[in-house]
């Protein structure tokens, strides 16, 4: 019985945050997120990167460690999508990007952060850098069929994965204004963009909702299924397997559709809002299975 409570203590602030946004855009079809998304681009985002690496005890080894296994199930992503692509008949490179790239920031953190405190905190963080990154490299590439490096150049949540590096690498302690700042920032962050997430679900609009749902349906169920064999596999055990399985089991990043919004053509951004949409809606079931999976057997 404890164990279902700490799941319903983990879980429902998450989906209740996403749910207020899912309620003020079907409320006010126009509300304006330019705020949020700048926001949490340019400051919130890193300050949360900062924070999370550089505060919560995790140390470089365990950084590259976890910053690796999370490419390694990228790759295990890929292979799974583009099969699906191919045989779906759909656009495998314009389209791969909601299917490698899971929402490991804007909900992955948050339940890592209340399903293992702080330290569970900066693991999720790691992984979470591999995907910022890969949004603005892969991403890009894959919707834009071109690699733009301008686009990394100005990304400042890069420069923040890099400072962070930089003071677990010389192991310096981060001042106290600093890690204050950053703190309110963190948590702050947390909250708009599980907001914006909530707001974004509402415009989508799904154009197949059969190859969407099979789509959808690799994301959130073959997902864990990657991230449990890489973890058998290396006999990875405690909290940080466990924030791995629950990273891998993450919905869609709705950046994917920010970044094919800006390159690919509507038809390509069309499935790929339909699959974060699908997905997304899936993981209201799918998570809560891998969460209490996660608490069971990864402390």
């Amino acid at each position: 019985m404890e164990l279902y409570l700490k799941l319903i203590d983990v879980l429902f602030p998450v989906f209740f945050v996403i749910g207020v946004g899912y309620y003020l855009g079907k409320k006010d079809p126009n509300f304006n997120t330019k705020f949020i998304t700048n926001f949490a681009g340019n400051i919130g985002t890193p300050a949360m990167i900062f924070y999370t690496i550089t505060t919560t005890g995790i140390t470089l080894d365990l950084f590259i460690e976890y910053f690796v296994y999370a490419l390694i199930i990228i790759g295990g992503f890929s292979l799974v999508g583009l099969f699906f692509l191919f045989i779906l008949k759909k656009d495998v490179i314009s389209e791969l990007p909601p299917l490698i790239l899971p929402n490991t920031g804007n909900m992955g953190v948050p339940i890592c952060l209340f399903a293992y405190g702080t330290a569970g905190l900066g693991v999720a963080s790691a992984i979470a850098s591999v995907i910022i990154l890969l949004h603005f490299t892969l991403g890009v590439l894959l919707a834009k069929k071109s690699f733009s490096l301008e686009i990394l150049i100005k990304n400042v949540p890069i420069y923040a994965i890099l400072a962070s590096v930089i003071f677990l690498y010389f192991r310096w302690d981060v001042p106290g204004y600093i890690e204050n700042t950053t703190f309110l920032l963190t948590y702050t962050t947390i909250f708009l963009v599980l907001m914006s997430l909530g707001i974004a679900l509402s415009r989508f609009q799904v154009v197949s909702w059969t190859k969407a749902s099979i789509l959808g349906a690799v994301r959130v169920i073959i997902g864990p299924i990657i991230g449990f064999s890489l973890i058998q596999y290396l006999e990875l055990d405690g909290f940080a397997a466990g924030v791995l399985l629950i990273q891998s089991a993450m919905p869609s990043a709705v950046l994917t559709y920010l970044v094919g919004s800006m390159y690919s053509d509507k038809k390509v951004v069309d499935g790929v809002a339909s699959v974060i949409v699908t997905s997304t809606v899936m993981s209201l079931f799918t998570v809560p299975i891998v969460v209490f999976y996660s608490l069971k057997y990864f402390q």
